[in-house]
């Protein structure tokens, strides 16, 4: 049972509590780990891997993981750490996300073990009477100590009833699906503590609550969100994903190593040493954090390809493989005029992108934004460091 708890304690945040945890194992019945998702968004991303990782090593424990996508949750819109109400989704829109997040999902959980329900299920059919009663078991005071509710609160912002309608909702999940434990990342804490709350108040149990770190994106100080465009997502390609791991700050790569790797602590903790020593150069560690970051997407074969790809296009300054046709009605144009024609947003800008040295044609660095060129089949022209265009007439 020690090397068990340890197994499930790794990186946690918040383990409420260790008794109740102990007291459950003594069963000597699989757990029933409960992960509740509002689709939301079609993609995932690697924030969102932290967690089900933590779900996969319950699984590979015995236990019964149950994934619950918020069908109607989605609906409604959790408001946590935002400082406004989130838009409410149609039901179009949820099923399509719903379809394409499980699919990531089993990337990394087995779908064999895993157990998948609709809220909707439950809390569809419930009449008016039914969410005045759920309603009944919680108060406004302690809706009011979430910090996001009490922000603005407090600043006199508005806060809708059907915003504190969502914790409860996604409390009743606990309760319909009858979870031993709820994990959730750091941002999920009071939601997941109401989850107990409405348990003890239908004569269940408390669930055990499990709280995962919240990593950051590829900016290295906020939270990794596809609306601040700091994240490294599911359905990026292998490249995209190991040049957004190439990009990430060195101070930020240890934590991703810890979260999202296989790696032991001694490993990790050896590797921190070698990097503040200056023994090994923080960019390989970088390299193969981008390397396994694929692998745990696309598999070893991409990984290796996309590890490949980067050393060759940038140490080894050569083109890729593959890159995008540019296709041209005529090869004879202008420097400027060809830019415009790729993702260079303006004349101005393509000025400045020659100016600033980062045009070449064939590895030939091109200095004058108005010379005129005479491009033919094959031309691989280089925009940056990472765009690359295949010129097709």
């Amino acid at each position: 049972m020690t090397e068990h708890i340890a197994t499930i304690k790794r990186n946690c945040v918040d383990l409420i509590s260790e008794e109740d945890l102990k007291e459950r194992l003594k069963e000597s019945r699989p757990l029933r780990v409960k992960l509740g998702v509002d689709p939301s968004r079609p993609d995932l991303h690697l924030g969102h891997a932290v967690v089900l990782r933590k779900l996969r090593e319950f699984q590979d424990l015995g236990h019964q993981v149950v994934l619950i996508i918020g069908d109607f949750t989605a609906r409604i819109g959790d408001p946590s750490g935002k400082s406004k109400t989130r838009p409410m989704l149609s039901m179009e829109e949820v099923k399509e996300n719903a379809i394409s997040y499980q699919e990531q999902a089993f990337i990394i959980l087995d779908r064999e073990k895993t157990e998948v329900r609709y809220n909707g299920e439950w809390l569809d059919c419930m009449k008016f009477e039914d969410v005045v009663r759920l309603s009944g078991n919680y108060t406004v005071a302690r809706m009011l100590e979430r910090d996001d509710f009490n922000n603005r609160y407090n600043s006199n912002e508005p806060i809708s009833v059907a915003e504190f309608l969502y914790p409860l909702a996604q409390a009743y999940d606990s309760v319909a699906v009858k979870s031993d434990i709820e994990i959730g990342g750091t941002d999920q804490l009071f939601n997941l503590l109401v989850g107990r709350k409405i348990q003890e108040a239908h004569g269940l149990k408390p669930q055990i609550v499990l709280t995962m770190p919240i990593i950051e994106g590829t900016d290295g100080t906020q939270k990794m969100s596809k609306s601040l465009g700091n994240y490294i997502a599911f359905n990026d390609t292998s490249r995209d994903i190991f040049g957004k791991i190439m990009s990430i700050p060195d101070e930020l790569m240890v934590k991703y190593y810890r979260l999202l790797t296989d790696i032991s602590d001694e490993e990790i903790c050896a590797m921190e040493m070698s990097m503040k020593e200056g023994n090994v150069n923080p960019r390989d560690y970088k390299m193969n954090l981008g390397k396994l970051m694929v692998e745990l997407v696309y598999g070893s074969s991409e990984a290796v390809n996309a590890y490949e790809e980067f050393v060759r296009v940038f140490q080894q300054k050569k083109a890729p493989e593959e890159m995008p046709d540019l296709e041209l009605e005529t090869g004879m144009m202008s420097l400027t005029d060809l830019l415009e024609k790729t993702h260079v947003k303006s004349r101005s800008e393509a000025k400045r992108v020659v100016v600033q040295g980062g045009v070449s044609i064939n590895d030939e660095k091109k200095e004058d934004p108005f010379e005129e060129l005479t491009l033919k089949n094959g031309d691989v022209l280089r925009v940056g460091k990472k765009k690359f265009y295949r010129v097709k007439l």
